[in-house]
């Protein structure tokens, strides 16, 4: 289908971004890879007066990593995130999952601030944020502030940012350890079933520190305290991965939909998240 007509905006700083989001107030919205709200645009599910484009405004751009901290804008692409080798040496765990996403095109497009932004319980970011313990920026007419990752997701495409705030970067202290995004899904292109992002470290035999969320389980993220608590002090051997296994199920409330019913969501988010556990204990 065509959607409805609108107009078009291409600012070039934020500031004017701002200024014409709080100009057209509810028939204004931000676009930044497009591939969320632009279909339900052309299904007529969204009617959009006025389309913000963010991609001519650099400050929304680049990759930084000072010391421990890094610091990625919210127009970076997968595909930067996935061939930036510095970014890669410090957070292994986004490249791996950006590699999961849908295929090469979307991830040439789509990008990191647009897949955590608009609250999608299917996006593969979103858990992988609150995994890293990151944290939004939201820039709006009064200025900018901080909002973790963990509670910024508050119902399906429900969050923290108010209508005339733009998310513009996402940032992360680099913790290091063993890192894994598991994902079980239909066919290449779609949204998971269900996924988990683990991150584990390891002191001499012992998990020293533990943070496991999950996606698409729930109508937000799942970052689950009593899963990672499950095996901290722990040798990660088949039992104490199996009560971190049932500690995040208990945390996790899927919906049956094309993608099964209940029972058998709950049955792969069971397989996948020991899957991560393993694969990120062998790296730590």
């Amino acid at each position: 289908m065509i959607p409805a007509a609108f107009e078009y905006h291409r600012p070039s700083d934020i500031a004017s971004a701002l200024a014409t989001l709080r100009e057209f107030g509810d028939e204004a919205r931000v676009v930044a890879g497009g591939h969320s709200l632009i279909p339900m645009m052309k299904l007529r599910m969204a009617s959009i007066g006025h389309l913000i484009d963010l991609q001519d405004i650099a400050d929304l751009k680049g990759i930084r990593i000072d010391g421990n901290t890094v610091r990625i804008g919210a127009m970076v692409t997968q595909q930067e995130l996935i061939d930036d080798a510095a970014l890669t040496r410090a957070a292994p765990l986004l490249r791996e999952t950006a590699l999961q996403i849908a295929d090469p095109q979307v991830r040439a497009v789509g990008t990191i601030g647009g897949n955590v932004a608009n609250g999608d319980p299917g996006n593969d970011m979103p858990a992988v944020m609150q995994c890293l313990d990151a944290t939004f920026t939201l820039t709006g007419p009064s200025g900018t502030r901080d909002v973790k990752a963990r509670d910024f997701y508050e119902a399906a495409y429900v969050t923290a940012r108010a209508d005339e705030e733009i998310l513009t970067a996402v940032s992360f202290t680099v913790s290091g350890g063993g890192h894994a995004y598991e994902k079980q899904k239909r066919k290449i292109g779609d949204y998971a079933t269900a996924a988990a992002a683990v991150m584990l470290q390891k002191d001499g035999t012992a998990c020293s520190a533990a943070s496991i969320a999950m996606t698409n389980l729930s109508d937000v993220p799942v970052w689950s305290k009593a899963a990672a608590d499950a095996l901290v002090g722990t040798a990660c051997n088949p039992a104490d991965i199996g009560s971190a296994v049932a500690a995040a199920l208990a945390d996790i409330s899927p919906t049956a939909d094309n993608r099964g019913p209940v029972e058998f969501k709950r049955h792969v988010a069971g397989v996948i998240i020991r899957r991560a556990i393993e694969r990120a204990w062998s790296r730590a």
